[in-house]
C-alpha cells in the first residue's frame, strides 16, 4: 500500500479555518499525530528538541518571536506543540499563549495518552479547545473517504487485497502501510516495550508493573470477552479492586478499551460486566475473536468521532440478558439505540437475539456484519429489518 491521507488531516484543516479554539487530538501512540501536525503546522515544536523546549521554558513571547506573531499575515500561521504535557507548567504555559494570541495565530497540540489523561484531570483550558481523538485506518479511510460531513456516508469498495493487509495487519499506518511480516513483528514488540516501560512508568504510580504486563498479557487473549474482575483477579493474584484501577490505566493508555452494557427499559439485561477489546487485533489468533474486535474498533473510531464533530453523543454499548441472548454491539445516539450490530465470520442466518432487540429497544436498523461476504453496492442504512450484509459494505458508510 502507498501512502494514504488520513481523515483527520481534514477534521484538523476545517477546524483550524473555522475555529478560534485550539486543537486538542489525543490518540494512541504511533497512530500519525505528529505526522499530521507536521503537515498542517507552520510552526512546529516538539518538547522532546531540546532548542523547542528552551523556547517553550522561556514562555509564550519567545514563542511568539519566533513565529513572528506581531507581524500581521493574510492567513493566520498555525503553531503546533508535539509531547507538551510532558512539561510540568503545560497548561499555564497554553491557557497565557492563547489568551495572549488567539487572534494572531491559530494552535494545534497532539499528544498520546498523557495528553488525554491530564485534559481530563482539570478544567483550567475550558472553553479554550475542542478535542479530536485520532483512531487507526478503518475501512472507510482506505476507500479514500476524507469528508466526514454526516455521520453515514455512501458505500465505497475496498479492493479484496487491501481488505485482506487490513486484517492480517491491524490498522495502525506504519505496519499497515510497510505489510512486512519481520517488520510488523519489529514494530509491535518495541510498541508494547514503550507502552509499558514508558507511558505506564509515567502516567502511574503502579510499583508492580511486572503484574501489570502479565495482566496484559492475560486480556490480549480475551478480547471480545466479559470481563469478571474477581476472577481476572484470582488469576494475576492481585486484589479485585486493583484489577478494575489496572484494566483502566490500560484503557487510558489505548492499550484496549472497554464496551459497557445498556440496559436502559429491558428487562433482565447485565448492567455491570463491561466486555474488554483491544486496540490492535493484528495479534488475535482466534477468527471469531479477531472479527469481533475489527468490528469494534472501527465502531468506536465512529462513534468517538461523530461526538467530536458535534454530531450528538454517541456511545459503544453491547446488550446480554439472564437468559445469556446477547448482541455484540448497539450504538447509542443521544440516548437511544440508533442501530445494533452482530459481527460474525462469516454466517448470515439472522441471529434470534437480533431480532428479538431491535424490536425490544426500537433499534432503527438490526445488521448482522460478516466479514467473508463480498462486498455489494448497497445502502445497508435504507435496511430497517434485521440484515446480514458484508463488513466491507457496512464499514465503508462509517468513518
Amino acid at each position: 500500500m502507498k501512502n494514504r491521507a488520513r481523515i483527520y488531516q481534514s477534521i484538523a484543516s476545517e477546524h483550524l479555518r473555522s475555529h478560534r479554539q485550539m486543537l486538542f487530538m489525543s490518540g494512541p501512540r504511533q497512530v500519525g499525530k505528529t505526522t499530521i501536525a507536521r503537515q498542517l503546522a507552520d510552526y512546529y515544536f516538539d518538547w522532546d528538541n531540546h532548542n523547542h523546549q528552551q523556547l517553550i521554558v522561556n514562555g509564550p513571547e519567545a514563542i511568539a518571536e519566533k513565529c513572528q506573531l506581531d507581524n500581521p499575515k493574510e492567513k493566520l500561521p498555525v503553531v503546533a506543540f508535539d509531547e507538551l504535557h510532558k512539561f510540568p507548567k503545560w497548561k499555564n504555559f497554553l491557557k497565557g499563549f492563547f489568551d495572549t494570541y488567539e487572534n494572531q495565530c491559530r494552535i494545534m497540540v497532539t499528544g498520546s495518552a498523557k495528553l488525554d489523561v491530564y485534559r481530563r484531570g482539570g478544567d483550567s483550558l475550558m472553553g479554550r479547545y475542542f478535542p479530536y481523538r485520532i483512531h487507526p485506518f478503518s475501512v472507510a479511510e482506505l476507500c479514500g473517504k476524507t469528508d466526514p460531513g454526516d455521520p453515514i456516508s455512501g458505500q465505497v469498495e475496498l479492493s479484496v487485497p487491501q481488505w485482506a493487509v487490513l486484517r492480517q495487519r491491524g490498522g495502525f499506518p506504519e505496519p499497515l502501510l510497510k505489510n512486512e511480516d519481520r517488520f510488523s513483528t519489529r514494530w509491535h514488540r518495541l510498541r508494547n516495550e514503550r507502552l509499558f516501560k514508558e507511558d505506564l512508568r509515567d502516567l502511574t504510580r503502579i510499583q508492580e508493573l511486572t503484574l501489570l504486563e502479565i495482566m496484559a498479557k492475560v486480556l490480549a487473549a480475551r478480547s471480545g470477552e466479559q470481563l469478571i474482575f474477581s476472577n481476572l483477579a484470582n488469576q494475576v493474584q492481585i486484589s479485585p479492586r486493583t484489577a478494575k484501577e489496572w484494566v483502566n490505566t490500560l484503557v487510558s493508555t489505548h492499550y484496549g478499551f472497554l464496551v459497557r452494557p445498556w440496559f436502559k427499559n429491558l428487562n433482565k439485561a447485565l448492567r455491570k460486566e463491561p466486555k474488554w477489546f483491544l486496540r490492535d487485533w493484528s495479534g488475535i489468533s482466534d477468527a471469531g475473536q479477531r472479527t469481533e474486535t475489527l468490528i469494534a474498533c472501527h465502531l468506536l473510531k465512529a462513534v468517538e468521532c461523530w461526538t467530536d464533530l458535534g454530531f450528538g453523543k454517541f456511545e459503544l454499548c453491547y446488550i446480554r440478558d439472564k437468559q445469556k441472548r446477547e448482541v455484540d454491539f448497539a450504538v447509542i445516539r443521544d440516548g437511544q439505540v440508533w442501530f445494533l450490530v452482530e459481527a460474525k465470520e462469516s454466517d448470515t442466518a439472522i441471529s434470534p437475539a437480533l431480532r428479538h432487540y431491535q424490536q425490544a429497544t426500537g433499534a432503527e436498523h438490526a445488521f448482522q456484519v460478516a466479514c467473508n461476504l463480498p462486498f455489494e453496492n448497497i445502502n445497508c442504512f435504507d435496511y430497517t429489518r434485521p440484515v446480514a450484509v458484508p463488513a466491507l459494505t457496512f464499514l465503508s458508510q462509517l468513518v
